[in-house]
Order: C-alpha cells, then sequence, then structure tokens
C-alpha cells in the first residue's frame, strides 16, 4: 500500500462488521500540493452536531441488538465509522478503507471479501453517489439516512443502494402543491449546485408548471463559490417573488442566510427542504429575521427510547474510552486528546428532542441486522449459524426482502427502488414561550394515502414572516375577479396577466378563470359579467308609451268613424248622401272601422292566434275598404255616362252590381288569406339576430310569399282605384267625389310605399309601429278625404246640400 491507511474515527470489533461514514466535521483544510514532498494528511474542523449525533445513533442501535436476545442472538456486531468531514475527496478515501480494510498486504494474495457487509451513510446525496458507484462493483450495500435525490433511484446505475427516507421525487412534488395551497403563484427558486440540489429542483419545476407555479428565477451556487452566492442575493434582493424555494443542502443554506441576514434582506416567506429546514446549526440570534415564518417537510421527529441517557455518559465511556473527568487533574488518554473538538460536547443532550434524521439511521442500523438474521438462519433457542460464508451480494437480496416493526413502532420496508415510503411533517419556524425558535408541526404529507388526504394542513397555527398572522402574497399579477379573464403578457410567464372584462354576451364565475363562457341563447351577461342572465323580451305592449298612444290614435280612429256614421244615418235622406251612394258610404264607414280596430291586434304579446288574426285581418278588412272606395269611384264614373243621352250603363252596374263587386274582390283576399294559413301560417318567433342583449318577440309572416301576396293584392286594388279617380278628376265638382278619392288614394299609396323600406330596416317593435302608424295614415287619410268634405257642407254650409245645388253644376256642363 502506498500512503497512509485511513483510520476510522470510533470502531469495534465484531463477529459481523457495519460500516458508517457521516459528516461530523463540516470544514476541510487542504494542504498545498508542491508535488516535491509527501502530502500531509487532510485536517478536519468545525463539529456538525447532527451528524455526530447520526454516529451515536448507529453505535446506540448496534449495542441495543447485540445486548437483546431476539436479533442475532449469538453473533456480535461490529462497527467502523469514517469522518468524511463533509467532502468527496474524504468520502472516496472513506470508502477504499471501508473496502479494504487496514492491513498492509505484502506477498499475499487480496482475500475479495470487503472488511464490511453494509455501508450506513452518507447524509448528502452527492457524497452518497460518490459512496454507491466506488462500492457498486463490490456489490456491497450503502444504506442512506438523508441522501433524497432522484437520481440514486435508478435501479440500472445504483443496484445495490438502499435509503430510509424517501425520493425526492415526492417531497419536490409536495413542495409545488405547497405553493399552490396558498396561491403563491410567483416563486424564486435557489439550490444547491450538486446532485441533490439540481435534480431537487429540476422535479420542482416541472411540478411547478403542472400546479400553474410560475418561477421568477431559478438561481444555484456551490459552497465553494461564494461569488456566485453573492449574484444569488443579488437576484432575491432585487426581485419580486415574495416566496423563496430552496432545495439547499444545510451547509449552503447556511452560506446563504449569513449573506442574506448581512444585507438585512428580511420580510421573505422561504419554502425549504428537509436539508435544513429543521438543521439546529442554522439557529443563531440574528437568522430569525431571515427565516422566521419559513415552511417546509422535514422528517419525524425520531423517539428512541433510552438515546438521552445513553449520550450522556455511556457512550463517551465506551467510544473513546475517556473516564477521566475534568474535575480530575489526571492527563487525557490519546483519543481523547485527539479529539478534544468532540469531548466539549459531553453532556449535551438538548438537542436529542428533536432529531429526526437519527430515526433514519436506527431504522438503517436495524434493517441490515435482520438481513443478517435471515443470512444466518438464526433461530430462537439455537442462535446463528456462524459458520455461513456471507457474500455482500447475500445481503441486498436479503435487504430487498426485510419487512419489519422497530422498537419505536415505525414499519421498514423498501420499494422497488430501494427507498422508504414518504412521509413528512411540515413545520413552522416560530418563537416559543422562552423566546427560543422552535419547529412547529402545522401539516403533515403523506404520499401513500389516497390523493386528495395526501396533505393535512393546520394553518391557523402557522406565524408568517415578520410575526404577522396574515398569509403574505406572492404573485406576479393580481387576481383576476368574476367577469374578467387573464390575457398573457407578451413574453412573460403565464403568471403574468392582465384582467380582461368578458366581453358582451361571455360571463366568466370563478376568480383567475381564462376565459369566458358564452351565455346560453336565450341568456345574457349580467353588468357585471359574472352571471347569465335571461334576456329582456321586448315586444309592443298596451302599457308603453308608444303602444297607449297608438292605441288613442286607434280609437279616436273609430270614434271619429263611428260619428260620421252616425252623422250620415241621420242626414241620409239628404241629397249630399244620397248622392253619393250611401249604401257604399256605410259599408266604407264600417270597413274603415274595422281597420283601425285591426290596428289594435298587433300590440301585446305576440300568441299563435294573434299573429294569424292581425295579418288575415289587417288584409281582409283593407281589401274590403279599398273595394268599397273602388265601387264609389266606379258608381262616380257610371253615374256619369248615365247623364249621357242614351247611355244605359247604370243598368249594368246597379246596386246589386256594387254589392256583388265588392264581395268578389274581398273574397279574393280571403282566399289568399286561408291558403296563407293552412300552407305555412304566420307564427310567434323569438328574434335573436337584430339585438345580442334581448329578444325581439315578433310574428314571424310564416310564408313570405302569402304575406307579400296579400300586400300585392292590396296594392294592386288602391292603384287601380287611383287610376279610375284620377280619370274622373275632371268631372262637374258638385256632382262626384272623384278628386277626393283621387287625393286619398295618392295619400294610401303614398303612406304604403314608404312603409316597405321602412318595415324593412325598423328594428325590433318598431316593425309593429311602423305597420300600425301605416295603417292608421291610410285609414285617416281616407276617413278625412271622402268624409271630411260632405261632413263640412252638411254641418257647416246646410244650403248647399239641396238637389238643385247638385244638379247646377250638371247642367252648367250639359249647356257648354
Amino acid at each position: 500500500m502506498l500512503g497512509n491507511p485511513e483510520f476510522p474515527l470510533l470502531s469495534k470489533e465484531g463477529d459481523v462488521t457495519i460500516g458508517g461514514a457521516f459528516s461530523i466535521r463540516s470544514k476541510i483544510s487542504e494542504p498545498p500540493l508542491s508535488f516535491t514532498d509527501t502530502p500531509q494528511p487532510l485536517t478536519c474542523s468545525s463539529v456538525n452536531l447532527r451528524e455526530f449525533r447520526f454516529a451515536q445513533t448507529m453505535i446506540f442501535a448496534i449495542e441495543e441488538i447485540n445486548s437483546a436476545d431476539t436479533l442475532l442472538p449469538n453473533i456480535s456486531i461490529g462497527y467502523r465509522i469514517y469522518d468524511n468531514c463533509g467532502s468527496t475527496l474524504s468520502t472516496m478515501r472513506a470508502a477504499m478503507a471501508l473496502m479494504n480494510g487496514q492491513e498492509r498486504t505484502v506477498g499475499k494474495t487480496c482475500s475479495s471479501k470487503p472488511a464490511v457487509h453494509a455501508i450506513i451513510g452518507e447524509s448528502e446525496s452527492s457524497s452518497t453517489v460518490v459512496l454507491s458507484r466506488t462500492t457498486g462493483p463490490f456489490k456491497i450495500p450503502v444504506i442512506s439516512h438523508s441522501a433524497t435525490c432522484e437520481c440514486l433511484s435508478s435501479r440500472k446505475e445504483y443496484p445495490y443502494f438502499f435509503r430510509t427516507i424517501a425520493s425526492d421525487l415526492y417531497q419536490s412534488k409536495a413542495l409545488a402543491q405547497l405553493v399552490k395551497h396558498f396561491g403563491w403563484t410567483w416563486v424564486g427558486a435557489v439550490n444547491s449546485d450538486s446532485d441533490y440540489g439540481n435534480n431537487g429542483i429540476a422535479i420542482f419545476l416541472a411540478a411547478a408548471m403542472e400546479e400553474g407555479v410560475c418561477v421568477e428565477y431559478s438561481e444555484k451556487f456551490s459552497r465553494t463559490e461564494p461569488e456566485k452566492l453573492l449574484k444569488v442575493v443579488d437576484v432575491i434582493r432585487t426581485g419580486t417573488a415574495r416566496v423563496i424555494v430552496g432545495f439547499l443542502a444545510h451547509v449552503e443554506m447556511n452560506n446563504l442566510l449569513a449573506q442574506l441576514s448581512l444585507q438585512n434582506i428580511t420580510g421573505l416567506q422561504f419554502i425549504g427542504v428537509e436539508a435544513w429546514i429543521t438543521a439546529d446549526s442554522l439557529v443563531t440570534p440574528s437568522s430569525f429575521s431571515v427565516l422566521g415564518g419559513s415552511l417546509g417537510f422535514a422528517v419525524q421527529k425520531a423517539n428512541i427510547s433510552g438515546f438521552s441517557d445513553y449520550v450522556l455518559k455511556h457512550f463517551w465511556d465506551m467510544a473513546f474510552g475517556c473516564t477521566e473527568s475534568y474535575q480530575d487533574n489526571v492527563t487525557l488518554s490519546k483519543p481523547c486528546r485527539e479529539n478534544q473538538d468532540l469531548l466539549e460536547l459531553k453532556g449535551y443532550n438538548a438537542d436529542v428532542a428533536e432529531l429526526r434524521y437519527s430515526g433514519n439511521v436506527y431504522k438503517a442500523v436495524y434493517a441490515v441486522a435482520h438481513s443478517l438474521h435471515s443470512l444466518l438462519k438464526c433461530a430462537g433457542g439455537q442462535g446463528c449459524n456462524q459458520n455461513v460464508k456471507m457474500e455482500p451480494w447475500e445481503v441486498v437480496e436479503a435487504l430487498k426482502q426485510v419487512n419489519f416493526t422497530t422498537n419505536t413502532g415505525d414499519q421498514v420496508w423498501f420499494d422497488s427502488t430501494g427507498a422508504a415510503s414518504a412521509r413528512y411533517e411540515v413545520v413552522n419556524w416560530q418563537r416559543g414561550p422562552g423566546g427560543a425558535v422552535q419547529f412547529k408541526p402545522v401539516g403533515y404529507y403523506d404520499a401513500s394515502l389516497p390523493t386528495g388526504k395526501q396533505f393535512l394542513l393546520m394553518t391557523e397555527d402557522i406565524m408568517w414572516p415578520g410575526g404577522f398572522p396574515q398569509m403574505p402574497v406572492s404573485v406576479c399579477s393580481e387576481r383576476c375577479s368574476p367577469g374578467t379573464r387573464k390575457a398573457v403578457r407578451k413574453g412573460k410567464p403565464v403568471c403574468c396577466y392582465d384582467c380582461i372584462p368578458c366581453a358582451e354576451g361571455e360571463i366568466s364565475s370563478t376568480t383567475d378563470s381564462n376565459d369566458c363562457m358564452s351565455c346560453p341563447e336565450e341568456y345574457w351577461s349580467n353588468p357585471s359579467r359574472d352571471k347569465c342572465i335571461l334576456k329582456s323580451v321586448e315586444f309592443l305592449s298596451f302599457s308603453e308609451v308608444m303602444g297607449i298612444v297608438l292605441v288613442f290614435f286607434s280609437l279616436c280612429g273609430v270614434c271619429l268613424t263611428v260619428l260620421v256614421a252616425v252623422l250620415f244615418l241621420i242626414k241620409k235622406n239628404t241629397p249630399i248622401v244620397r248622392a253619393n251612394n250611401s249604401e257604399l258610404s256605410f259599408l266604407l264607414l264600417f270597413s274603415l272601422t274595422l281597420c283601425f280596430l285591426c290596428s289594435l291586434t298587433f300590440i301585446g304579446r305576440p300568441s299563435e292566434w294573434s299573429c294569424m288574426l292581425r295579418h288575415t285581418a289587417f288584409g281582409i278588412t283593407f281589401v274590403l275598404c279599398i273595394s268599397c272606395v273602388l265601387g264609389k269611384t266606379l258608381v262616380v264614373l257610371m253615374a256619369f255616362r248615365a247623364t249621357l243621352p242614351g247611355s244605359n250603363v247604370m243598368k249594368w252596374f246597379g246596386p246589386p252590381q256594387q254589392r256583388l263587386s265588392v264581395l268578389a274582390f274581398t273574397l279574393i283576399q280571403v282566399m289568399i288569406c286561408i291558403l296563407w294559413l293552412t300552407i305555412c301560417p304566420p307564427f310567434p318567433f323569438k328574434n335573436m339576430l337584430h339585438y345580442k342583449e334581448k329578444i325581439i318577440l315578433e310574428c314571424n309572416v310564416g310564408s313570405v310569399v302569402g304575406f307579400w301576396a296579400v300586400l300585392g293584392y292590396i296594392g294592386l286594388l288602391a292603384v287601380l282605384c287611383f287610376v279610375l279617380a284620377f280619370l274622373a278628376r275632371k268631372l262637374p265638382d258638385n256632382f262626384n267625389e272623384a278628386k277626393f278619392i283621387t287625393f286619398s288614394m295618392l295619400i294610401f299609396c303614398a303612406v304604403w310605399i314608404t312603409f316597405i323600406p321602412a318595415y324593412v330596416s325598423s328594428p325590433g317593435k318598431f316593425t309593429v309601429a311602423v305597420e300600425i302608424f301605416a295603417i292608421l295614415a291610410s285609414s285617416f287619410g281616407l276617413l278625412f278625404c271622402i268624409f271630411a268634405p260632405k261632413c263640412y257642407i252638411i254641418l257647416l254650409k246646410p244650403k248647399l246640400n239641396t238637389k238643385k245645388h247638385i244638379m247646377s253644376k250638371l247642367k252648367s256642363t250639359e249647356k257648354s
């Protein structure tokens, strides 16, 4: 062997030996390498109390097994524990020593059997990777108590690795769920630049993306890179995220904490991992101002019976052989002098109640003991077969089968990746009653439970940074209230967005909605855009102002028509009434009354019967009205022809023919309406196209051909009447009413010609109003143009209401 052998810090011989590797001292000083002299031995300093407790726990568990008869009854377990000083270089030296032993073999062949049957350690993932890769070719099982890197789950690369702690796969996903649970969608991430930190943060970033959490920055540094550490601190100070996820080993976290305290960066919510969240080394007088209120996952406390008393007295007597007390003036033995820094911990056990990873060391030792118990075929009364030759790979296979419950009540078994089930406490940095920092449990996470029941958090017990009971807020953008949707800012993460109000007809009923939802067809969004409400239904009703005005004019028209009819009835024997065919006049007045009344059918909520009635009543009554006017026009023409010598026209167009013509013209319209109602009648229709925010309840004409056929027939009769009246306009004034009919037809045609574009372009209930206006305007035009002159003579010029006056104009015409 070249060089000096590595000696264990703590050792004891036994029938079987278990190795151990811990970072009992955390700092290492490397001597200068001149390459001219033999390098000086590496020197370690700065005792890490937690790591020292791991070594003590391992020895305690071995002594507990040796003193009991239930496990390996006639076999003694020895141990060889090395201090790797927190360095992968020392880890390699410790691994070689554990495999080779301390003998210097000269002239002899190597026995090929390792010095230990299993190794407990390391604490950090990077050192564990080195240890496992080094011992792997020799198939020596390595059982770690706190190496959580997911990279170690590969059975192809690390087939002989086991751990009594869960992989970071679960912790990283749980971190993302914890952040999401509190609504922190904008966080920063800092990790150790190591296998542990890089793998863990990579899983967290992927899980955070799935949970909708955005990471403002992700920085990393190593314990040997102070420049990078300063850059990380600067990023944290200038960042806007108020929540920091620290996937760090406790050494890197200690370095980061020192810089944050130095630069007075406080008020941040730290989310920690099991590696540092309960590390006593982080508890300093100034650390609480930075880490107070921190949340994180921790390994459950180790309740090892008798361990507290063991570390006070028995361990020191057995491990170092230091039976001397500090009060006696007796020189300490050599082992005591070499480990003076460790002896300063003698008599201190205040931290034992808070130990967590020590429970995992305890389980690891018992797991090895159980595997050896099965390999040595130990029986209750007969003991173990000491002649069995064990190979390291056999220990590996036995470890895969272990399944037992420890004295502390914990069940131990390994899954297909060689890891234990994921169970964590959620702890919170708080100040205790005496002002001391305590890691208060505020929940738990158990990956073995069904989805939805894995997390339990007691939020009311959490104390937040600064000692405030209010939870901090860490978002890139404020939450979008109902009625708005998120619109991602260009070039920014999805958590950075603007809140855009939903468009008309769309709603969002939840907070932070990504999209607005369209309302159903008969619904519309309320003003705040967070609820769909029924659209208002619009139709021309009797109660609104427009409806009241139209009803008023309609009833006025009815009253005026009735008054004219009464006046004509009273004066029915006077020449002016008889001269203008009183029978057609009364029939015309009756049809005008129906025209005024039919306009009322257009007002009110459309129904199936009202839709059919309004259009057919309108068509038939107007045809009856125009037929009467047409009949009166023909009477004027025929009467004038009859006065000519030798004319016998009136014989062919007497009262029976007049009544028959009115009936014939009207029956044609009746037949058109019957066909219309039979083939495709009008029906109530909810028009949702014209207005988006309301429903227009209107009557759909059904058959467009039928509707325009009715209007076309009325227009045809009106044009015919207008032409005939126009031809008779130069007849003697006192004899005929042709010029009044001409003027009335001119008004009628003008009204209905302008009605067509107005009807097509008018929206909603105004369409109906335009139709009613056309009906009333044309009806009033007929009433006033035809009957107003006669009423004027009857009431105000009764002297002109004589047969002599009426005939005088005719005679003067004949003489000329």
